[in-house]
């Protein structure tokens, strides 16, 4: 089974956030930069991966889309990903001003 968990914030830029749970759970975040996410920040944990991106991202037509739509006012998503949950983890991030919990799905 897999975790999958998203957060939000709109306190934060994605580069903040990133130094900020770099800092929290000692992850190296490596900024990415692709055509359909824009810039990223991504780390690899021994059991998944953290991601932070803005919400926003570029539109095929020019006009910029909502990677999670259903949360508009949100600027910055922080989406983990590991293979069992792992209650150190969310507690970690639930301990950041200004990131709340979206979205939680196990598959």
């Amino acid at each position: 089974m897999t975790e999958y968990t998203t957060y939000g914030t709109s306190t934060h830029s994605a580069s903040e956030l990133a130094q900020i749970v770099s800092s929290s759970l000692g992850l190296a975040f490596v900024e990415r930069d692709n055509y359909y996410r824009g810039v990223y920040y991504t780390a690899d944990r021994l059991d998944g991966r953290v991601q932070i991106q803005p919400n926003l991202i570029p539109g095929d037509d020019g006009e910029d889309d909502l990677y999670a739509s259903e949360h508009p006012t949100v600027g910055v998503l922080l989406l983990t990903e590991s293979s069992a949950p792992d209650p150190v983890l969310q507690a970690r991030l639930e301990s950041i001003d200004g990131l709340v919990l979206l979205d939680h799905k196990s598959w």
